[in-house]
């Protein structure tokens, strides 16, 4: 029988070795390795702290609960980081599950401590709509603290990752809810950081857990192969070492073989079975300086054949996380293809501990030290300016996820400045990269010197130039392909606080039109008058009201009664809620974004129009006659008595039919005609009847009911034209 790889029929404790039990002793031996005593004192003092905090709770494997923040200062001891972070990790609960407060952390053990400890605690005070809200708030708190104090999301990370060691005696449901927010979220971002040690056993326990029996059918063919590929590895370890020795450069060659999740992901990602996959194993040199580095590379090239490509620099230009080598996959004996990963032992000892090398090689790193200090300061202050620009905490949550999965390109500035950007970027997400007021003003880009479309996809090695203009705005077409996560939050940002300046403008217009019986506007009425109101919707200012109307949320007539609700009794019994000697609200078509028009009907100046309150998307226009909202209309809530103002001005889309005789040239006559009257072709469709003719549907802009008149005039006077329709 085939095994099931979904089946999740397993014996947890086949999944989870709870690590041995680590006590404190333990630990000071580890931190008296790099610490002095004073350091180590404090570490012990911040054990006997936590251990009085959390006295008496026990976790949910039944031990003392003070042995899991003893495990996450261990994970942390491991990497060598500062006495500071290990008394957070130890203390890391203490606020969150217990009755000490931030302040009697401070005052035992400092501001760096206490603002480390809450940064990693959980909001658990606040009432949350869902756990999606949550999550995200939780995050958005850690990850803002980690931008004042990057130690923040090392404790975090280790503290996640104990949790995913001893995660088997939870329920199912809730063992593969943490999985997934872990290789969602906290693999990201420790491979964002560079910290490969915790990311790849994260990514590990992640991809056991949330699939189990995919996991060990993976790993159980990686054990089989490897016995297939002994002799092979072998024959091409001999062979570099052996060049090695001839060129007389030291370097340690090692074998290595991909993770069971790298590998499955490869194969979700390329549709591959896993015997279609030979880069399972690879070999890593350590040589001593980056000149090796590249001899190392000039040797394994004339060894085995190098695979067009596939090589890649990273030390030249090294990767957002600080993460440096030089990468080439070879055509290895019976043409398996090897990758050959080569670095400096320096370049090695970053690669595994990524920024928490910053205190562990902080004192002693020269003029070559990676900066990858300076390069995680740089992304953190995206995240603040994320921060700022998203509208709640989920989408805040969903950015940073966009801005932890690049595939990266390079290109140029004119000065020859290399920018960064994700796979698929255009010209706007390299104009927000530069500066957001350059994204903000930007109308037109060159591509190698050659004007180019802003959605063009841009790829490595190219020269990016922008034009900007002060007159130019961003447009809400941008965010169907910009793709990195500053850019569309600086533009989603721009958008809203346009969208709310509209949306207040229209909502004092349609208040004001309810309230003209009672010869009062709102700029007369005293704030006491509605102040009542603000509270019952739980709005802090009539701005924030007026908005809530113009966007549809809220009817104009309802607040109007809620207002006076004596003197608008009768009328709130009229048959359509308007009052008789009400005048139509006047469209200039200058509304701005929170007036729209029906794409079911396209109404035009000239046009009778009726207006629909749509919740949301503000005002929604159609004509009066469209099918769409005959039986919305009665339902007076929602509908809104509307007129074209006389001096109405824009362009409308409106979209004609037309039928022609099938005869060469005649889309690009009646095209012409189109553009000479000064309208625009939106969109085209041609559709072939039956051999002898051809209907056509443009969608073009035109100022109003005249401009089309003239446009179908001419368009009639072309013999090949049977008939036009205005569709409505």
């Amino acid at each position: 029988m085939p095994v099931n790889p979904d089946q999740t029929s397993i014996d947890v404790k086949d999944l989870y070795k709870d690590p041995a039990r680590f006590l404190i002793s333990d630990l000071c031996r580890i931190v008296e390795d790099y610490m002095n005593e004073d350091q180590v004192r404090d570490v012990y003092q911040a054990y006997l702290f936590g251990a009085q905090a959390h006295e008496g709770q026990h976790r949910q494997t039944g031990e003392p609960y003070i042995y899991h923040p003893i495990s996450v200062a261990r994970i942390l001891a491991e990497m060598h980081m500062d006495s500071k972070s290990i008394c957070a990790a130890i203390l890391h609960d203490v606020i969150e599950d217990t009755l000490v407060t931030k302040e009697g952390v401070a005052e035992k053990f400092g501001d760096d401590v206490a603002e480390l400890v809450d940064g990693v605690s959980k909001l658990t005070e606040l009432k949350f709509k869902n756990k999606k809200e949550q999550q995200a708030i939780n995050i958005q708190k850690v990850l803002m603290a980690m931008a004042r104090d990057i130690r923040v999301i090392l404790i975090k990370l280790a503290d996640r990752l104990h949790n995913m060691r001893t995660l088997g005696v939870m329920r199912p449901d809730k063992r593969r809810r943490i999985a997934k927010e872990t290789l969602d979220i906290y693999v990201p971002l420790a491979r964002r950081l560079g910290i490969n040690t915790l990311r790849l056993e994260l990514e590990d326990l992640g991809f056991r857990t949330m699939y189990p029996m995919r996991y060990r059918i993976l790993e159980h063919a990686m054990l089989q192969e490897a016995g297939h590929r002994k002799e092979i590895i072998q024959k091409i370890h001999n062979g570099l070492t052996s060049r090695l020795d001839e060129l007389e450069i030291e370097a340690d060659v090692n074998s290595r073989r991909k993770h069971p999740y790298s590998l499955y992901k490869k194969m979700r990602e390329k549709s591959l079975a896993y015997k279609n996959i030979f880069d399972v194993y690879g070999m890593r040199v350590i040589v001593d300086s980056v000149d090796d580095c590249y001899r190392v590379l000039g040797a394994v090239h004339n060894l085995f054949k190098p695979i067009p490509g596939k090589f890649k620099d990273y030390i030249a230009i090294p990767k957002e996380n600080g993460y440096q080598s030089l990468h080439t996959i070879l055509f290895g004996p019976h043409a398996i293809p090897i990758e050959v990963q080569i670095r400096t032992s320096e370049m090695d000892k970053f690669a595994e501990t990524g920024i928490a090398a910053h205190w562990l090689y902080k004192e002693t790193a020269g003029a070559g030290e990676i900066d990858v200090g300076s390069r995680t300061r740089e992304w953190l202050t995206g995240l603040l300016e994320m921060q700022q620009a998203a509208g709640d905490s989920v989408e805040f949550l969903e950015n940073v996820k966009v801005d932890l999965f690049p595939d990266e390109l390079y290109v140029y500035t004119p000065n020859g400045d290399i920018v960064k950007l994700p796979k698929n970027s255009t010209p706007i997400d390299f104009a927000y990269s530069v500066h957001t007021d350059v994204g903000h003003t930007c109308v037109a880009s060159k591509v190698d010197h050659r004007f180019a479309p802003l959605d063009t996809p841009l790829y490595s090695g190219q020269t990016i130039e922008v034009i900007t203009s002060e007159a130019s705005h961003p447009n809400p077409g941008w965010l169907d392909f910009v793709v990195t996560a500053k850019a569309r939050s600086n533009i989603r940002n721009y958008l809203k606080s346009i969208r709310s300046e509209d949306a207040v403008a229209q909502g004092r217009r349609l208040l004001t039109r309810m309230l003209l019986e009672k010869n009062i506007t709102l700029e007369e009425m005293p704030a006491e008058n509605y102040q009542f109101l603000l509270d019952e919707y739980g709005f802090s200012s009539l701005n924030q009201l007026l908005e809530d109307i113009g966007m549809g949320n809220r009817p104009a007539g309802l607040v109007a009664r809620r207002l006076f609700p004596a003197d608008l009794e009768d009328e709130n019994k009229a048959d359509d809620g308007q009052a008789s000697g009400r005048q139509p609200l006047a469209i200039q078509g200058t509304e701005g974004m929170v007036v729209s028009y029906g794409k079911c009907c396209h109404p035009i100046p000239g046009d009778q129009i009726i207006g629909k309150l749509s919740k949301g998307r503000g005002l929604v226009i159609h004509q009066v006659g469209c099918k769409n909202i005959l039986n919305e209309r009665l339902n007076s809530e929602n509908m809104i008595d509307v007129k074209w103002a006389a001096d109405s001005s824009g362009e409308y889309s409106c979209q004609l039919n037309m039928y022609v005789q099938n005869e060469r040239g005649v889309l690009a006559r009646l095209a012409t005609i189109i553009s000479d009257e000064s309208a625009n072709i939106e969109h085209v469709e041609v559709e072939d009847k039956d051999g002898l003719s051809t209907n056509i549907t443009f969608l073009i802009s035109v100022k109003g009911r005249d401009h089309l008149a003239k446009i179908l005039r001419r368009i009639r006077r072309v013999t090949s034209v049977m008939k036009i329709v205005r569709v409505q």
